[in-house]
């Protein structure tokens, strides 16, 4: 049997379309997933749409047309984005889904019954676009703690979760357990929450009515947070009056992609939750950090937002891809703008990668009438060669491993700068003049495509297209995983005729041009 591997990310609010930073998540998560598929795993990968609460029944409401009409229109913009980014999903849920609305009517009953749940009266302050209240200590400079914007002041009934039950048994588990990355978002939360203790969380509203109902007092909805974290359980079937097969077999999640802002939900709020359930805890949460625009948070108000697909439409999908994972680092922000984006695209895409495997191509149709053989005439260069390229295998597959995810890009397209350089050193050009050379040409030919193709392979998970393409020129399309850890697994061949042109360099004024911005 295969082992298996369920991933997720944190579903999107449905407040509006996405912007590039919003889709680093799935991004990231489907590199995972396609790196894991690659490795043997049966994977589960689930992402979505979280589609309750006040801001969605206003912004409703100023259209003037109902919830429901309102996410079914951003639910569709969101999964839309997400299918022309080359995100390969098991599961969208929407946490409209029936499946999702009944199992987390069950699951408040069963956590009401066990009297982890009891009524009481919130009053405090209340952040609408967080579904957050606060109170005055946690308040910075009278406003949101996490998202800067205005709070006002709410009093109602409500249910609360009692948190501090499982303070304790939390602050033993993170202990006892790596579970939390980066280490700095774990000792966050240690410092800022758990151990000045934790207040009870309230887990029902009734200001508004666009949410789950509480099963056994309608004039409640769930709130927002507990509906939504309860999504990685529902998406696989988990139903507390009868757990699904598929929940046994990927359950417990192996990993939770999500944003640093939603690090408290899911590393304080989820456990808790988990524990009351009596369900097993995820094995790793992945607090990435932010996609900045010039080091700036992206917002439409300032109006230095970036949508994913007008990106698409100038540096395509895979350079959208190959960006987004190449600038965001491990533990601190990533920044994207134009002039960046227009310069990393000609620099690696253009230069270091499409144009190596265009000159490699013609030159091989050149000499040889697109004919590969290996005559094994070598020089120290070769073995120089070879050593670089599998010691850079070694470590792009350790970086993903570890979930330093630019750095693993970074060592991929070591490979491919590489070999450009190989081709100066070998100067084919040179060769090709003297027909003594001709075995020796054939070999440099012959490492060339080798390297290529391995380059090409590693970089699927990345840039599923791309990788494709690559590996369709050089007549190895049936390359695994496995191969990879040795150099010489290439048989003779005939290489693609028509020629391949990967990535048009691109001119920064023209970018302008098409975003408008001169």
């Amino acid at each position: 049997m295969k082992n298996k591997y369920y991933i997720t990310t944190a579903i999107v609010y449905t407040s509006g379309k996405p912007h590039i930073g919003n889709v680093y998540d799935p991004v990231l998560a489907d590199v995972l997933s396609r790196f894991k598929r690659e490795q043997g795993y049966d994977v589960f990968f689930l992402t979505g749409t979280d589609e309750h609460g006040q801001k969605i029944e206003l912004k409703a409401k100023d259209q003037n047309i109902t919830p429901k009409e309102y996410v079914d229109n951003t639910s569709k913009i969101v999964k839309d984005i997400y299918d022309l980014l080359n995100i390969k999903y098991d599961r969208f849920i929407r946490t409209t889904d029936i499946d999702h609305v009944n199992s987390c009517k069950k699951i408040f009953k069963k956590l009401y019954e066990k009297g982890d749940i009891y009524k009481g009266e919130y009053e405090g302050w209340y952040c609408t676009p967080c579904e957050s209240f606060f109170t005055d200590g946690q308040l910075v400079d009278g406003k949101c703690p996490d998202c800067g914007r205005e709070v006002y002041k709410a009093k109602e009934e409500a249910y609360f979760f009692k948190m501090s039950k499982y303070a304790d048994k939390l602050i033993k588990y993170y202990e006892e357990n790596d579970f939390i990355e980066p280490i700095s978002r774990k000792n966050e939360m240690l410092g800022n929450f758990l151990m000045p203790g934790l207040k009870d969380l309230c887990v029902s509203r009734t200001s508004f009515t666009w949410g789950i109902n509480v099963p056994f007092d309608e004039k409640h909805v769930i709130y927002v947070w507990l509906d939504a974290l309860m999504n990685y359980l529902t998406g696989i079937g988990y139903d507390p009056d009868g757990i699904s097969d598929n929940f046994k077999k990927y359950w417990p999640a192996d990993l939770h992609v999500i944003g640093k802002d939603i690090v408290r939900f899911h590393t304080i709020y989820w456990p808790i939750f988990l524990m009351a359930l009596d369900l097993p805890m995820p094995k790793k949460i992945f607090g990435h950090p932010w996609m900045l625009n010039s080091g700036n948070k992206m917002s439409k108000s300032v109006g230095n937002v970036l949508y994913p697909d007008e990106l698409v439409k100038v540096f395509g999908v895979d350079g959208v891809r190959f960006y987004l994972l190449f600038e965001m680092p491990y533990d601190n922000d990533g920044s994207v703008n134009l002039d960046l984006l227009c310069e990393r695209y000609n620099t690696e895409l253009a230069n270091n990668l499409g144009n190596l495997v265009s000159r490699t191509q013609a030159m091989i149709l050149k000499y040889h009438g697109g004919k590969l053989e290996n005559k094994n005439v070598i020089d120290m260069i070769d073995e120089d060669l070879k050593k670089s390229i599998l010691s850079n295998v070694e470590k792009t597959i350790k970086c993903i491993e570890n979930l330093h995810i630019a750095d693993a890009i970074d060592s991929a397209f070591n490979i491919f700068r590489r070999l450009n350089k190989y081709i100066d050193e070998t100067e084919p050009w040179v060769l090709s003049k003297d027909l003594k050379n001709d075995d020796r040409l054939k070999t440099v030919m012959f490492n060339l495509s080798s390297g290529i193709c391995i380059g090409g392979k590693l970089i699927y998970s990345f840039m599923p297209d791309t990788a494709n393409k690559i590996l369709e020129v050089f007549n190895a399309t049936n390359l695994k995983l496995d191969d990879l850890k040795r150099f010489d697994i290439f048989k003779n061949r005939n290489i693609k005729t028509d020629k391949t042109n990967l990535f048009e360099r691109k001119d920064i004024n023209k970018i302008y041009e098409a975003f408008e911005l001169n």
